[in-house]
């Protein structure tokens, strides 16, 4: 352990990933703080021993609401930091997605864990890169990456994203974890959600998730309107988000029998869920494929789930579907393709087996470990 160390991790809304981070520093650091408006424990509780700073609650919707959250924590963040924490080391991770900035005017040493890279994602607003809001957020990243003391990233092609911002040797790659393992997998026969739905005799093509402007939820769709004679395929869309009624209005107009809506699943119900599908669905906005990485593709793969990738071929998922053969990879362009070739998974279970074993295979390098590995990268950056 680092005598006397003492770092303070922030996110507006911590999830299981905030946590993991912070247990693991506990073990390098005397002192770990928890900056944030709320933490939602799934699997790995935090450690007894982690001090909490309580900021305000971040708000999904509606969007006044969400950008005056995101505001008013920026505003604590910067207090806190400045008078109260000013000797700490600061991890920033996630939310706001803006308040990394805040180490342009601080004294702290400061790093960041990037999941989303902006303003790159502003793009899925239709936003380009000659706005002048664009333009200098750009900016401001070329310096605030600058000043850092270390940036990570949870993928390859997300690094060479950032490398545009900072020389490329100052963004450490360290891959994500689930908060599932194989064993967490509910069997049919013994799977609730299956029973309640009326799953057993369908090959069910699931999306479960976040249903706004990044998710085109809609290329599901029309999927299923083209699948919609086969009585056997069933499209599951699990979720919500702004788009979700338009959606849902789509589905209804079209009157897709083979496609089913269902709300927000959980925690509790979350691995029944996942569970009845056969085949998991992660969509990647075409405009943003090189700034992200889906969470839901590393529960897929824990659980053993064969997965649709609709995303582009430069993106990271592409490079996992190669990779590992655990998943098949179409771009928006090849609807056609990828429902011919869902209609062939459906029927054959060969190649279900096969793939659910390299789904589990795939997982193995994104475990709870990998924490771990985060905080030794972090630990062995010379210090600036």
């Amino acid at each position: 352990m680092a005598k006397g160390k003492k770092i303070i991790i922030i996110n507006q809304a911590a999830n299981y990933l905030t946590i993991g981070m912070a247990n693991a520093f506990k073990a390098h650091y005397d002192e770990v703080l928890l900056m944030t408006g709320s933490v939602h424990v799934q699997g790995e509780a935090l450690r007894e021993d982690i001090k909490l700073v309580k900021i305000n609650l971040w708000h999904d919707a509606p969007a006044w609401r969400k950008y005056s959250s995101f505001l008013e924590a920026m505003v604590r963040m910067w207090f806190l930091l400045l008078f109260r924490f000013r000797t700490y080391e600061v991890l920033f991770v996630s939310v706001p997605p803006m308040a990394y900035l805040l180490n342009l005017v601080l004294p702290n040493k400061f790093s960041m864990v990037i999941w989303d890279v902006y303003p790159d994602l502003l793009k899925i607003t239709g936003m380009k890169e000659s706005h002048p809001l664009y333009k200098l957020w750009a900016f401001l990243n070329k310096r605030s990456f600058s000043k850092a003391h270390t940036l990570i990233t949870i993928s390859e092609v997300m690094s060479k994203t950032i490398s545009k911002y900072v020389n490329l040797e100052k963004v450490l790659v360290q891959p994500i974890w689930s908060i599932f393992s194989l064993a967490d997998k509910v069997e049919d026969l013994e799977n609730p959600f299956i029973l309640e739905h009326h799953l057993s005799e369908k090959t069910v093509v699931q999306y479960s998730g976040n249903i706004g402007l990044s998710h085109k939820v809609e290329l599901l769709v029309e999927m299923a309107e083209k699948l919609q004679k086969e009585a056997a395929v069933h499209f599951q869309i699990i979720g919500r988000g702004p788009k979700k009624k338009a959606i849902e209005s789509l589905v209804h107009n079209q009157q897709l029998s083979n496609c089913q809506f269902l709300p927000f699943q959980r925690d509790e119900n979350f691995a029944n869920s996942l569970s009845a599908a056969n085949l998991g669905v992660v969509i990647l906005d075409e405009r943003v494929g090189l700034g992200s990485v889906p969470s839901k593709s590393y529960n897929l793969m824990a659980l053993g789930i064969p997965s649709l990738y609709i995303a582009p071929r430069e993106s990271q998922l592409y490079k996992y579907a190669q990779e590992f053969g655990h998943a098949k990879c179409f771009s928006e362009e090849q609807l056609s393709e990828a429902s011919s070739w869902v209609l062939e998974f459906s029927k054959n279970a060969k190649l279900q087996k096969k793939m659910s074993l390299a789904a589990q295979k795939a997982s193995e390098h994104f475990q709870r470990s990998n924490a771990d590995k985060m905080v030794e990268k972090y630990m062995n950056v010379k210090s600036q």
